[in-house]
């Protein structure tokens, strides 16, 4: 579902910036005031698993499209929706900027769309009041599927919203939406199903991980970094080959409205090219195109949280008691 510049226009794009900005900022506030001293290392493998498992998209039998997770409601379950939103966001700054996977001028668009729709909107008011834990496994299935699919149609609406209000392209609104709503329907259940395996396996081997108001904190989390950065590389470094070449989501829900992938856009704003040129500078591996490229963003996605959060966090430490 990542939007490319050719959908939007510079106001959209702006209007949406400020949103993304706002809600990474107050996200920052929220893993400040954090008492878990295990959200740093664990964001950064959560955030190196969600990179790579993006990266593999699955066949929808029948349509001749595919779609990947987005992940949000996994994250969310395990580390609260702040620190899930803020994780996220880190994905998807890393696959806009060094692989050229969604515009650098639609990279609020697609936070909002992705990030917040999943972690701040489906995770608080569907996967949360409707699951306690513990849970049975047809609970878990079933909240999981909802909030996924609550997830994914929310994103596909905006995303339909935000090129109709951009006015830059011929998508005809109708049309488009008929298209998107359905294929993201089918992509969330795919995501709910990937989503209530890892919740099942988490809540029998280290039900201490599930956010909850009655976390336990004191157990060690060697075995868990562990688990989720090897189960990155094996997703990005050998899986991810296996991933469908059929065009994802939103790229056949265009061509279906307007008859290819990718649409040229008719924005001419000094802002879009400006925005094309830096992403260009910025983009060191293009389309994923290097035989690493799963494992590397993967890393550079752990890095760049580890780094993140630890600075929040330290701020924190340095902070005056009042």
């Amino acid at each position: 579902m990542h939007m490319a510049d050719a959908l939007i226009s510079a106001p959209v794009a702006g209007a949406a910036g400020v949103a993304a900005a706002t809600l990474i900022v107050i996200a920052g506030i929220r893993v400040k005031r954090c008492a878990d001293k295990r959200i740093v290392p664990l964001m950064g493998v959560m955030g190196a698993f969600i990179f790579a498992a993006q990266m593999i998209n699955f066949t929808i039998p029948g349509t001749g499209s595919s779609g990947h997770v987005i992940g949000g409601v996994l994250l969310a379950a395990l580390l609260g929706p702040w620190a899930a939103f803020l994780t996220l966001v880190s994905v998807l700054l890393i696959q806009c900027l060094i692989f050229a996977d969604g515009g650098l001028m639609a990279l609020g668009c697609n936070i909002i769309n992705m990030a917040a729709m999943s972690c701040l909107v489906a995770y608080p008011l569907v996967m949360k009041p409707l699951l306690r834990f513990p849970a049975s496994p047809v609970r878990i299935l079933c909240v999981s599927v909802l909030a996924c699919v609550v997830a994914l149609e929310a994103g596909a609406c905006l995303v339909v919203g935000e090129t109709v209000a951009g006015g830059i392209t011929a998508l005809p609104s109708g049309k488009f939406l008929m298209f998107m709503t359905p294929i993201h329907f089918v992509i969330g259940i795919g995501e709910g199903l990937a989503t209530a395996a890892v919740i099942c396996f988490i809540q029998r081997t280290r039900p201490d991980l599930l956010h909850t108001d009655a976390r336990v904190e004191n157990k060690s989390m060697k075995s868990v970094l562990v688990w989720f950065a090897a189960a990155a590389v094996i997703l990005g470094g050998g899986i991810a080959y296996l991933a469908s070449e059929n065009p994802d989501g939103l790229e056949w829900s265009v061509e279906k409205v307007a008859g290819v992938s990718e649409i040229e856009s008719d924005n001419d704003s000094p802002i879009a090219a400006e925005m094309a040129a830096a992403q260009s500078k910025t983009a060191l591996m293009p389309d994923y195109d290097h035989s690493l490229a799963g494992i590397l963003g993967a890393a550079m996605t752990m890095t760049l949280l580890w780094a993140l959060t630890s600075l929040i966090v330290r701020s924190r430490r340095k902070s005056p008691v009042k």
